[in-house]
């Protein structure tokens, strides 16, 4: 057997051990955010962002739910616009930690400059959402900085939807 390959066995077996004995383990931290409608929604469009910021993508993830569904704040923050954009009634709130959260098609009931809280309802669902392929979807989306240094997010990260995977490196079978 290979050193690398006795080494990581090694240590695999070490860390079942102490997970075995080391008695229960705590729970994970509640995510900074929470999902902006309730029952968790199904993502019906994942977060396809584009290589260029100018270039076309999606860049947010499509929920699908009912017509008229609350929509909620996905944590807290002030709202900086609650009205339309290119036709599409749009709810977008600035959190502390300067992630823009929008929600779109909103018919609002926050008007720009609320502080809202997590939870708060910020209005409710539209149909009519293009591509979406159930009753109504809620297109969030998530973003840091504007202008020229937009940097969109995939806004499953900050529910801990998103698993991380480790591939492994080397020769393994």
């Amino acid at each position: 057997m290979r050193p690398l390959r006795r080494r990581a066995i090694a240590c695999t077996a070490a860390l079942l051990l102490l997970l075995s004995v080391g008695g229960p383990t705590p729970a994970a931290p509640r995510p900074a955010y929470d999902w902006p409608l309730a029952p968790r929604p199904a993502v019906t469009r994942g977060f396809d962002p584009p290589a260029e910021r100018w270039l076309p993508g999606h860049r947010g993830v499509d929920l699908g739910a009912a017509p008229q569904a609350a929509v909620i704040a996905a944590a807290a923050g002030r709202v900086r616009f609650a009205g339309v954009i290119g036709g599409k009634p749009t709810v977008s709130v600035l959190h502390p930690d300067q992630i823009a959260t929008t929600y779109e098609p909103v018919r609002a009931v926050v008007h720009t400059g609320d502080t809202v809280l997590r939870g708060q309802v910020l209005g409710y669902l539209e149909p009519g959402h293009p591509g979406c392929t159930v009753a109504a979807c809620l297109h969030w989306g998530a973003r840091r900085g504007s202008g020229a240094f937009t940097r969109y997010l995939n806004p499953l990260v900050l529910v801990g939807a998103v698993r991380v995977r480790l591939k492994p490196v080397g020769d393994w079978p």
